[in-house]
């Protein structure tokens, strides 16, 4: 069995938030995989389904973004499944907006959805890492991941998380390097830079 987990904050004023890419990822993956009815366990809305022949339990944490880790911890411990079964996708303002890149382990990098994970899991568990962009500005990061996607993102960020849901068996294999380059296959990233992003001029 593998835990699926997407980050965001509940609650429709943050729904089209770049910080709630990861929930974004988890809504694409259940419509693609057609995975049952969500409800609610785990500190989180969950729903469940198969890819190939695995089990995959796919979390929407309600904590909010910064506690996110005592929903999946949570559920790890009932399932007893290892940091190494735990996919987190995630935004990721240190990638270019439409980048994306796998990795297992490592600090927070300021991400507090991901340090709350560590807090709870440990480092290893596996990280989808979705760009969003970085502003420029430290005192700009907040408004930033804090506020919606602009009209001109949105074909990047509909192809990305189509590739993310459809190349998913490669990740759910264990391939998280032949998972990253089937992304950006099929979503190449757009030619701008964040800063370009953040200010919508796309």
């Amino acid at each position: 069995m593998i835990i699926i987990a997407g980050l965001g904050n509940p609650g429709g004023k943050y729904e089209k938030n770049r910080h709630n890419i990861g929930f974004m990822a988890a809504d694409e993956i259940a419509r693609r995989w057609r995975f049952g009815p969500e409800r609610a366990k785990f500190q989180s809305i969950v729903s469940e389904g198969l890819i190939d022949t695995t089990k995959v339990l796919l979390m929407k944490p309600q904590t909010y973004m910064n506690e996110s880790g005592r929903a999946v911890g949570e559920a790890a411990r009932f399932y007893k499944i290892k940091p190494s079964e735990i996919i987190v996708f995630h935004d990721e303002i240190d990638l270019a907006p439409g980048r994306f890149r796998m990795k297992t382990g490592g600090g927070a990098a300021g991400q507090n959805g991901i340090r709350s994970l560590i807090s709870h899991l440990g480092a290893d568990f596996r990280r989808a890492r979705m760009g969003i962009g970085h502003p420029g500005e430290k005192e700009l990061v907040m408004p930033h991941v804090l506020g919606d996607f602009h009209k001109a993102e949105q074909p990047w960020l509909d192809a990305m998380l189509q590739a993310c849901a459809d190349a998913l068996p490669f990740a759910i294999a264990g391939d998280d390097k032949r998972y990253q380059g089937e992304v950006m296959r099929l979503a190449p990233a757009p030619k701008f830079s964040p800063r370009q992003a953040a200010r919508g001029e796309l």
